[in-house]
């Protein structure tokens, strides 16, 4: 009898553990799926069939990114408990597991590019890394136009040529915090390139700030 109660609770917590799992996958395929489907409703598709086939390229995208994400990460974890008393190994192993995630992410990327490229063009892509990547591009490119007006044409070009650069790299990060790092990166690397030709990015941030507030000011 005793053996019978045991194997009932036992069932049933591999049920309950099977439903949450199924429950948060579910959950988390329905967040993706919507997500992908407002991606998809900026590009101006009229073609029922091919807006769906779009929004499930960019659906299985973020699947399979989530996939990477987390095997990296339960494997560094594992190797982290594994190789508590040795730093040395440990470093080794998860420097190692971190190439392997990113040389997949690398692959999974040129895939979905080529994807993409089938039913999509040139510049509904870019509205599609847009919108993987809450728009830094065009806002932050606008605004260092807003900021700096003196900026000559070569200087705008390698800013968004680095804009662009950070993107690609924004698109296959797992949360929005780590998207907005890579920007903050390229961004550093942006503000020393404008401060070596000679802008005083702290007066020209100055400046814009009056101008916004004597924009606002004749709005109202």
């Amino acid at each position: 009898m005793r053996i019978k109660v045991i194997l009932f609770f036992l069932i049933i917590n591999v049920t309950n553990t099977f439903a949450q799992t199924t429950a948060d996958k579910d959950a988390y395929n329905k967040v993706i799926t919507e997500r992908a489907a407002k991606i998809t409703a900026v590009l101006g598709i009229n073609d029922e069939a091919k807006a769906q086939k779009v929004t499930n390229i960019i659906r299985d995208q973020y699947s399979n990114l989530n996939d990477i994400h987390t095997a990296r990460d339960l494997n560094i974890k594992t190797i982290k408990e594994k190789n508590a008393a040795n730093k040395a190994e440990r470093d080794t192993l998860i420097a190692k597991e971190t190439r392997a995630a990113d040389a997949s992410l690398r692959k999974l990327h040129k895939k979905y590019i080529s994807k993409l490229s089938s039913h999509l063009s040139a510049e509904q892509i870019e509205k599609v890394k847009n919108g993987m990547t809450y728009n830094v591009v065009p806002i932050t490119y606008k605004a260092y136009q807003e900021q700096i007006l003196t900026l000559a044409e070569d200087q705008k070009k390698q800013i968004l040529t680095w804009l662009v650069e950070a993107r690609e790299y924004a698109m296959d990060a797992e949360t929005s915090d780590k998207k907005h790092a890579w920007f903050g990166k390229y961004k550093g690397r942006i503000n020393n390139y404008l401060s070596a030709v000679g802008y005083d990015l702290k007066k020209e941030g100055v400046e814009w700030e009056k101008r916004r507030k004597a924009a606002a000011a004749a709005k109202n």
